[in-house]
């Protein structure tokens, strides 16, 4: 049965594989899931998921964006799979071929997200990308488009901010996964923040999503750990007042 903890996804946005290390050993029994991303990928290589997968008290997720020609994405994600990690990431990015490349590659054995609009997109960078002025006056309309293209190809969800998250489960159904970075907390500002639409963990999952993508609030606490709990205790108040018996009592 899936806990509040199994909502969090923690990054290990760090350069060295031993502060990695460190942060498994101190939050594994506190969060769902260790997210890879490219830095600390390509310093570790292979390696480090492996180790964190044999640890066993948390599940990977292998952050990597895939964003090639359709058969070197399927090769890449075959080798992805081979790993043992949870969920892996392909950009939607221009064409269903590359998705369902990846999805093909996955065989079964990794959940393919496809990365929608990243959270460190606005409007403004939509326009400026040129797309069309109907997609950058409204970022949802792109990322449902997107994330229309990832489902019709077999991937398993998206990753989406949290103010595209309802309009997902609205239009794709509840079992298609969306996972919500850009998570901040409701009593703390982030100094440096390079995210632009960001939520709370409450209105996160009040939404509909799945996980949540919580670094700095927890990393950069003073107890990370503490940290994690009371993201926890946020995740499973607004569980419980989703819940029949939670809007019964209120």
């Amino acid at each position: 049965m899936k806990t509040a903890k199994d909502h969090i996804i923690f990054p290990l946005d760090v350069p060295d594989p031993d502060i990695a290390r460190s942060l498994v050993t101190r939050l594994a029994d506190d969060v769902g899931m260790f997210k890879i991303g490219l830095e600390l990928f390509i310093r570790s290589g292979p390696e480090l998921v492996r180790w964190i997968v044999r640890a066993g008290n948390a599940k990977v997720f292998l952050d990597l964006k895939l964003h090639d020609i359709p058969a070197t994405v399927k090769r890449a994600m075959a080798q992805v799979a081979d790993l043992g990690v949870y969920f892996a990431t392909v950009h939607c990015g221009e064409s269903r071929s590359m998705l369902k490349a990846a999805v093909e590659g996955a065989g079964g054995r990794v959940n393919v997200l496809g990365v929608t609009v990243l959270t460190s997109v606005s409007a403004a960078d939509v326009a400026t990308a040129g797309y069309r002025d109907d997609y950058s006056q409204d970022v949802r309309r792109l990322v449902l488009k997107k994330a229309a293209m990832a489902m019709d190809a077999g991937c398993c969800g998206v990753v989406c901010s949290g103010e595209e998250v309802q309009s997902i489960k609205t239009t794709f159904g509840p079992e298609f996964q969306a996972v919500t970075p850009g998570i901040r907390m409701a009593d703390r500002s982030v100094s440096g923040d390079d995210q632009a639409r960001v939520v709370t963990p409450a209105m996160a999952i009040r939404r509909g999503a799945d996980y949540l993508v919580i670094g700095r609030p927890i990393r950069d606490a003073a107890d990370p750990q503490a940290a994690a709990r009371a993201v926890a205790g946020e995740i499973q108040g607004a569980l419980d007042a989703a819940s029949p018996k939670g809007r019964d009592v209120g």
